[in-house]
């Protein structure tokens, strides 16, 4: 019990202190600085979206990047017509929703590569189609919005309001996919992860729960578009690219599959590794982003959100060995030794036993 009150004030006061952070950071940072935060938020709601159908639910999809994209297109070209802003949110994750729904009702039943195969075509059938359609595009140019400026009573720049506004609808959806994965749905969604015979013998449809997933994942993508057209302010048939798609699937692995916190420690990594890597070295991005995946892969199976758990092991078995030096005896030490050398056994044998037909002294 009292382990439990400890856990739990530590994870308040964990939690009080990132809530703190998240709220100063934008009044001491940088334009730039705020703009990478932003994206961290963004694409934070991207994974989440991946992770829920690839993590918790155990299926293959490499085509998040079309949902949101999907998702910008959507925003931009409701902006652009003045629809009414929670209306431009309302569709930027219905329709990505729908999309996905209709595309799961037939994927799922695949399983393996046949999966990942039709996934992967999302972006690629995204990309042309959205250079095709310029009219609500803008074609391979893209589209240009200027919105989410910061209003005059706030007192604050646009890119603190665009940080304070996306952050505080990524919270949301973030706790609406807390509460997904930890409630029934969530409990559903590993139990098809783990045995669809087990799951079925349960009463559960893992048809339906893959297409829930698939569903899900789709308008948390799309939600991100929305997010991404308010920090960007542009979007183009790029953002839809099967390279995104991969990047995203890269940084929800070296985060943390199925884990909260992974997920924005992954989107972290999607965002601050290409920057830091740039001013390093612009020609070696892609080497140097190969060489820190393979090396937390090795080190971190489970990703970054397993560091902790893994530096306390490692702390707890240098505890270990460090009470079995203090505490080993003296007949740990090895054989005992007299002043000529060791002893051996025979030396304490009695000259008569190791010589019976040898007299007696008393004879």
């Amino acid at each position: 019990m009292k382990n439990f009150i400890a856990n739990t004030k530590v994870r308040g006061l964990a939690l009080a202190a990132i809530a703190v952070f998240l709220i100063v950071a934008p009044l001491v940072s940088s334009p730039f600085m705020n703009y990478q935060l932003s994206l961290v938020a963004v694409y934070a709601v991207a994974i989440l979206g991946l992770n829920i159908v690839m993590g918790y639910a155990g299926q293959v999809s490499l085509g998040q990047s079309a949902f949101l994209g999907l998702g910008a297109y959507v925003a931009a070209y409701g902006i652009l017509n003045d629809w009414p802003i929670v209306l431009v949110f309302v569709l930027s994750c219905l329709i990505p929703a729908l999309v996905g729904m209709l595309v799961a009702l037939f994927a799922v039943r695949l399983r393996g590569i046949a999966l990942a195969m039709v996934t992967i075509s999302l972006p690629i059938i995204g990309v042309p189609l959205a250079k095709r359609f310029s009219e609500f595009t803008g074609g391979s140019q893209g589209t240009t919005v200027s919105w989410l400026d910061a209003p005059d009573w706030s007192g604050l720049a646009s890119d603190q309001w665009r940080y304070y506004i996306v952050f505080a609808i990524a919270v949301v959806l973030f706790i609406f996919g807390r509460n997904l994965t930890k409630g029934r749905i969530g409990r559903a969604f590993g139990i098809v992860r783990t045995n669809e015979a087990v799951a079925m013998s349960m009463g559960i449809s893992s048809y339906r729960y893959k297409v829930l997933a698939f569903t899900v994942a789709s308008m948390f993508g799309g939600a991100a578009g929305f997010l991404y057209i308010g920090i960007v302010q542009y979007t183009s048939p790029e953002t839809m690219s099967f390279h995104n798609s991969i990047n995203m699937v890269v940084a929800m692995v070296i985060g943390g599959s199925a884990s909260i916190i992974g997920t924005v420690l992954g989107a972290a990594y999607f965002v601050f590794l290409p920057a830091i890597s740039g001013q390093i070295d612009p020609t070696q991005t892609a080497l140097i982003s190969g060489v820190v995946l393979l090396v937390i892969l090795f080190l971190l199976p489970h990703g970054l959100v397993s560091l902790p758990r893994r530096l306390i092991q490692l702390i707890a078995r240098a505890r270990q060995k460090l009470n079995r030096a203090e505490n080993a005896g003296p007949e740990d030490a090895g054989p005992a030794q007299n002043e000529t050398g060791p002893v051996s056994a025979h030396t304490t044998t009695d000259v008569s036993e190791s010589h019976p037909e040898s007299p007696s002294k008393n004879t």
